[in-house]
């Protein structure tokens, strides 16, 4: 199944959002979750692998090098996935703006999609688990407020982090992501002009 994962607002506060980008003017919703869970955003190449392969964020994107290896990852994978179902994480194999030294994978999951439905967090990470897949960085997990979502951007150490993820740790319909799921983005995130698809490739480092 070929279907392009759905474009993540930014919060209010996210001060990399760029003139194109879209904002969650509302946080009411996220906010009122009994339970949200944040997690690392990270400065790779959203992807979703499915039972016929893999593809980035645009499932008509052209052929790069750097893809290669997730390739070769997902055809481990896909075999084990139903009709309908889809896991969107973060490639990051070739260095964009940051540089990562001791990544546990180049393919770190965040979404386990099931016929339209973002599945529940603890559900996903179990998945994963039985794919042989990494999880993005968990920063935060508990109730949600104003005052967790400013320490939680505090903490964070914008020079080697792009920013965060929250979502609501239940299961939602991907219809419902621009409500339940925005992210924070650092400001002035990429500081080339020069995109990375077309530079030369440098590899991030594994553990």
């Amino acid at each position: 199944m070929t279907r392009k994962y759905g474009r993540t607002f930014h919060l209010p506060q996210s001060p990399g959002a760029a003139s194109d980008d879209k904002i969650m003017l509302d946080t009411s919703a996220l906010l009122a979750e009994p339970e949200v869970i944040i997690t690392e955003k990270m400065d790779g190449e959203n992807t979703t692998v499915h039972s016929g392969g893999c593809h980035p964020r645009s499932p008509d994107a052209r052929y790069h090098p750097s893809r290669d290896w997730m390739k070769a990852f997902a055809a481990g994978i896909s075999p084990g996935l139903a009709q309908g179902e889809r896991i969107v994480g973060e490639y990051l194999y070739a260095r964009h703006a940051i540089a990562y030294e001791a990544l546990p994978s180049y393919f770190l999951g965040f979404a386990w999609i099931l016929n339209g439905v973002i599945q529940p967090w603890e559900e996903t990470l179990a998945r994963f688990a039985e794919l042989g897949i990494v999880s993005v960085p968990v920063l935060y997990r508990g109730p949600p407020s104003g005052q967790v979502l400013r320490e939680t951007i505090s903490g964070m150490d914008l020079e080697r982090q792009e920013g965060c993820v929250i979502r609501t740790a239940r299961g939602f319909a991907e219809t419902d992501m621009q409500r339940l799921l925005a992210k924070y983005v650092r400001a002035d995130h990429v500081q080339t002009d020069v995109h990375w698809m077309n530079a030369e490739i440098i590899r991030n480092g594994l553990i």
